[in-house]
Parts: structure tokens; sequence; C-alpha cells
């Protein structure tokens, strides 16, 4: 385990959440987290708690909208050939299967086309828009891509193909010249909300040619799909996000479309349980898979049958590749590593830029990720495709790598993304110039102060105060994601409940009490098997960092804490 630095929030004014926790009738823990979340009083409170799509914003706000719908309108009521162009991963095929729907039950003439990861790459290409010609499109609406496909709208115009752009990336200097362009990080672009996930924008131009066409609620039966779409692409969890993903779940959870559930089925999840932590570590990489190994066309299949067996066949491909997935991933972890540890002087560069002529291009992006989290430095993943170097790059936090790439632009053929990842392709000869570059430019922006991992507490607790009551208030935080993380509390001075155990490949379990209370709670530290040498042959008391969620054991519920860190205290 990397040393992680511990870095505990500025508690809230006492008085203010004194005042707070009486308004609600809730612990002071709870108050003050709610004040760190800028929920100051109980108005702000019971629009948190309970979320409405009443506050969703007007579509008509987002720049282009006016545009966008009209010519969607136009083209179901003369029938011309529209095709959905989205992207291979959970919010390119959710945005898909939702627009596709949509489009579909208003009677129009509706396909769906996918780019290919390995042999189309990523985004819009000339060789798709003339395939596309080729089938008599007339219309392209993108979902989760096109902001930055300037030649491909352009060629497609030629051809005398309309198009209609739904992203949320970040544009680059020269917006396409496509009929409309949405997406609120457009330049002039006045939407109140700047990060909705690819089907967030998505469900705003159904919402939009609904309210046209005087079906304004019909988008609402897909907030499923917006749901698996924000949770699993890390967006904010945060004002419309929060909205729209919380009534999403829900509608999850109550009644799930068939391929969802046939989804949660095969990866032996609880229906009617689903957390957006759920969507991203256990249902996100099934979907992704198929788009990594093959084709994501798929997924748009299982996310609109509405046939359960056709469901469950396809669930089990997704199961099947994702199994496939796995393995590729776990031999490309191992090579990767051995090629950053056979570096001289490894431990001192601040960023790790890997190439390989024969890794998957499917899981290069996991692994600069898993790098990332190994080595807690700026990871660079390319292979080789047709001839040129093509990868992944994954920050580590606070650093945006997106503008470390703008700085390397000279050398790269394309690159897009944001901060925290970016996709990129370069000439194999110049990988070497690339790596040089890049470690300068770290060298330049990373403190080496910033390199050790962070980890963000939000307040010390007592053990004592995680009561029934108190972890059913916490489950109402939820959704949780970036914007609002589940919160992380400190326990000083614990002991050990139990005798530690290593489960599964290294994940530590055990039990904590404190001050001598009777209250034992469960824990597991995932990954931190190598802490079971220091605390099994120590009696000293610890310091936990932990969040708080729930397990069923014999039919009851209790929490659980689920452990961070931690450091022994030295006598």
């Amino acid at each position: 385990m990397i040393d992680k630095n511990w870095k505990i929030k500025e508690e809230a004014d006492h008085n203010s959440v004194l005042a707070l926790a009486d308004s609600l009738n809730i612990p002071n823990v709870l108050a003050n987290l709610l004040i760190q979340r800028s929920v100051t009083n109980f108005f702000e409170a019971k629009t948190y708690f309970r979320p409405s799509l009443d506050a969703l914003h007007d579509p008509f706000l987002m720049d282009g909208m006016e545009e966008a719908s009209i010519r969607v309108i136009n083209a179901i009521t003369s029938n011309e050939k529209i095709f959905v162009y989205g992207d291979y991963d959970v919010d390119g095929t959710c945005s898909s299967a939702l627009m596709y729907m949509f489009l579909k039950e208003l009677g129009s003439d509706v396909h769906v086309y996918i780019p290919n990861r390995l042999s189309d790459g990523y985004g819009m290409s000339l060789e798709s828009i003339d395939f596309l010609a080729e089938q008599g499109c007339n219309l392209i609406i993108s979902v989760d891509c096109g902001i930055t496909a300037v030649e491909e709208v352009a060629h497609a115009k030629k051809l005398g193909i309309d198009t209609v752009i739904c992203d949320h990336h970040q544009p680059k200097e020269e917006i396409p010249d496509a009929h409309a362009v949405l997406d609120p990080l457009k330049p002039g672009c006045n939407y109140p909300f700047k990060y909705l996930s690819g089907a967030g924008v998505a469900f705003k131009l159904a919402r939009a040619v609904g309210d046209r066409i005087g079906k304004k609620d019909m988008a609402l039966q897909y907030l499923d799909l917006v749901a698996l779409a924000g949770a699993a692409d890390i967006v904010p969890l945060l004002d419309e996000n929060r909205i729209l993903v919380r009534q999403g779940l829900e509608q999850i959870n109550d009644n799930p479309r068939p391929g969802i559930l046939a989804l949660i089925k095969s990866a032996k999840l609880e229906p009617g349980k689903l957390s957006a932590g759920r969507i991203v570590f256990t249902l996100a990489p099934r979907i992704n898979a198929v788009g990594r190994l093959g084709d994501a066309i798929r997924a748009v299949e299982l996310f609109t049958t509405t046939d359960h067996d056709e469901a469950a066949r396809l669930a089990r491909i997704l199961e099947e590749e994702n199994g496939e997935r796995r393995k590729i991933d776990e031999m490309t972890f191992s090579h990767a590593v051995q090629l950053v540890e056979s570096r001289e002087n490894y431990e001192e560069e601040r960023g790790i830029v890997l190439h390989n002529d024969n890794w998957h291009p499917g899981v290069i992006g996991i692994v600069a990720s898993r790098l990332v989290e190994r080595y807690y430095k700026p990871s660079v993943m390319l292979t080789t495709i047709d001839g040129v170097a093509k990868g992944s790059a994954r920050s580590v936090t606070g650093f945006n790598i997106y503008e470390s790439l703008e700085k390397c632009d000279d050398l790269l053929l394309q690159f897009g993304g944001h901060q925290a990842a970016a996709g990129l392709a370069i000439e194999v000869h110049k990988v070497d110039e690339f790596r040089d570059r890049f470690n300068s430019l770290l060298l330049e922006r990373i403190d080496k102060s910033h390199t050790i991992p962070e980890i963000g507490i939000d307040t010390k607790i007592q053990l004592s105060e995680i009561t029934p009551k108190f972890v059913r208030i916490l489950d109402q935080f939820a959704p949780f994601g970036p914007g609002n993380l589940r919160p992380v509390f400190l326990a000083e001075n614990v002991s050990l409940g139990s005798f530690p155990r290593i489960v599964g490949t290294n994940h530590l379990v055990t039990s904590f009490k404190q001050n001598g209370n009777g209250k034992v709670f469960d824990s597991i530290g995932f990954n931190m098997g190598s802490f079971i040498n220091q605390i099994e042959n120590n009696g000293n008391l610890v310091d936990i960092v932990f969040s708080i969620e729930k397990i069923v054991k014999e039919g009851k519920t209790f929490p659980q804490l689920r452990l961070k860190d931690m450091k022994i205290k030295k006598i």
C-alpha cells in the first residue's frame, strides 16, 4: 500500500450545526456533513433529500436546442432516415438506446450506428459517414460524441446529410458546422448546469422534442438509462445529475426494463437494491466489455429489447465478454508493471508512458487506471493499430492531463478528453519523444509533495454514534459520486474486535470496537491485506478511515465499515 496523506475537512460553524441538527432532528455529525455539502437550512435539506423532477432546467436554455428540436421533428414528419451515432461505452450505448426508443415511439425511421473500437476507433470518422450515406441517411444525431468532429460533419454536409450533435465533452477551438450543436460546455452556451452526461444531453433533446409536440413527459420513461450513464461516466452528482440519477435508480429498482433486469441477474445482484456504486463497479464493466472486445451494438440491443428471453441471452454475452476482458486485463497489467519497473530510475519519473504493439486496445484504458492506483502517477498506455500508436491517458487527483496533452499537440495525431482521462494517437516513432516531453511537463507542473495520494476525511466520529437511525439518514445522502461522495469518517483509538483474516485476493476482514464500548462493527478493507501483520502482531490502538455501507447477514441489515486506510498507534 502507498502511504497516504489524511486531510480532514474543517468542521462547520458549531452554532450552525446545532441549529440545522435541531430543525431536522438529526445527529450533529450528519448536520455537519450537510453543511459541508452547502445544505444549510430546512428547505435546502428538503431539496437535497427529495430531489424533484420539477427542479430540472428548461431544455430550451441550452444553446442550439430550438434548431435541434425543430430539425428532429421535421425529420420525423418527413419520414427521413435518421441514424443515431453513439459511442461504445456505457454513456454512449445508453444515449443511443434512449434516443432510438424515443424516436421509434414517435414513428420515425430510426437506426443506430456505433463504431467498432478495434476497427473504427473513437468518435465519428469519414469512413462511417460514407457508410451512412450509402444507407440513405438524411440526419445524423450524434450522442456522447461529435463535438470535435469538424471534418466529419463537413463531409456529411457535402453528402447532403444534416447533423445534430449531442455531446458533453470539452470542445476544441473550432466547433463543427452542424445543423445544431448541443453541448453545455460549448462557448456561448448559457445552460445553467455544465456537467450533464452524454445521456443527459440526449434526454434534454428528447424532452425538448416532446415539449414541442405536446408530450413533454414522454422522455421520463428513459431516466433509467440516464441514471446508468450518469453513474458510470463519473459525472458530478450535483444539481440536475443528482435528480436524474436518483429518479432513474428508482425506476430501475421499482420496474426495471427487461435488459437491465437480465443484466442485474447475470451479475448476481439483488433486483430492487441497485445503487450508483453498484453501477460503477458491477454493471458498467459488463456493458463496457462488449464495446471493448467487439461490437457495442449488443449493449444497445440489450437495453431496447422487450423480450425477456432475448434479454437473458444478451446479458449472458455481456457476462462472457466481461470474463474474457478481465483475463486480458490481468495479463496486460502484469506486463505493464514489468515494463514500468524495468526502467532505470522509474521511481523518479513523474509519469508513466508505455507502448506495446500487441496490447488489446479494449483494455488499455482500464490498465492505465490501475497503474495510477498502483504508482499514483499520470499514466498513458498505447498499443499499435494500423501502424499508429493509440491509447488512453489517466490522471491523478487534481492534475489536468488534457492540458498536458495540449502542450504535446505538435507530437500527436489527435487527442481528446477531459481533466482526468483522455484518448490520444501518435506516430510510433514519436512515442519516446512524447514520453520525454510528457515527463518534463510533469516535472514542471507536479510538485513531489503532490505525488502522494490524499484521503479526504469529512469528519471524526465515535463508533457509538453509528446507530440505526444514523445509518438510515446517511442512506438518504445517496446517490453517491463525484460532487456528492460517500462520507468518509475518522475513528481514533479503536481496537480489534475479532482476529483479522484475508479473504479473496487481498482483502482484509476484521471488526473494531472503541473505548471499551461493547458495540463491535464488522469491517472490510479491499486490497488492504498488507496491514494484517501490523495489526495482528500489535496490541496497540488503531486510527481507521472508513465509509459506512450496509450488509445483510441472516436476513438482517447491519452497518459495515468500508476501510480506506489505517495507522497503528505507537506506544
